[in-house]
């Protein structure tokens, strides 16, 4: 006879299973996306390439091998075991992930200058670069002034924004889906809402999920040590 579930063990098994879910989606997208850049073949890209820009295909790949791999080492980062069990790998991973977003971004702003989605989805794709920048550095601020907690939050805001490679496609295809139904809706105004919803999106996410799982129960925690007697010791 199996012991009957409690609230912290239903949380614990949310939690795990949405960790899954983002791990799988990332790892699948990255097996997607990365694969045509190793042919070195500019016909194998999946993103429109510019034929007057020689460098645009390279940038794409840049972007691409580096941004695939922070996609896939992300969700190793937030798996408590690891960073307590085994902290070195931690680090080396962290490490590696912040060199691979710093290249990635770089890429991406020559890639988004070039990008044959319109003026849009370029000053989508610049936000997100200045994002993913700006987040990385906190977060490395943070851990390195032993700001254990607050440099968690920076992550998961940083993570929302690499996991945007994954939300983008997933709202392509439904917008392709929904192209089916609508044949009159271009395929540059699907690609520039997805664009933007991949980053509006995650960002209201992520900022509920530090709300409600990290800032909360501090909040709480805070309130039930200044509402507690205070004891003295007797003379």
């Amino acid at each position: 006879m199996t012991a009957p579930s409690t609230p912290k063990t239903n949380r614990r098994n949310r939690r795990w299973a949405l960790w899954g879910l983002m791990a799988i989606s990332a790892i699948g997208i990255a097996a997607y996306a990365v694969p045509p850049y190793l042919s070195g073949n500019s016909a194998d890209s999946n993103v429109p390439i510019d034929p007057d820009v020689a460098l645009h295909y390279l940038s794409l790949a840049v972007h691409a091998l580096p941004g695939g791999l922070a996609l896939i080492i992300g969700p190793l980062q937030f798996l408590t075991p690891l960073r307590v069990r085994r902290p070195r790998l931690h680090r080396l991973l962290g490490r590696i992930y912040m060199i691979c977003v710093l290249i990635a971004s770089g890429a991406a702003v020559f890639a988004a200058t070039f990008s044959l989605g319109g003026f849009s989805i370029q000053i989508a794709f610049y936000l997100l670069v200045v994002g993913w920048l700006y987040t990385l550095a906190k977060a490395y601020l943070c851990i390195r002034r032993g700001e254990v907690q607050l440099h968690r939050i920076w992550m998961i805001r940083n993570y929302t924004l690499t996991f945007a490679a994954v939300t983008l496609r997933v709202y392509l295809l439904l917008g392709l889906m929904l192209k089916q139904t609508y044949t009159s809706l271009p395929f540059d105004e699907i690609y520039n809402a997805s664009g933007w919803a991949s980053i509006l999106v995650n960002v209201v996410v992520a900022e509920y999920f530090i709300i409600q799982r990290t800032l909360a129960p501090l909040a709480r925690r805070r309130q039930r040590r200044e509402a507690a007697p205070v004891t003295t010791s007797a003379s």
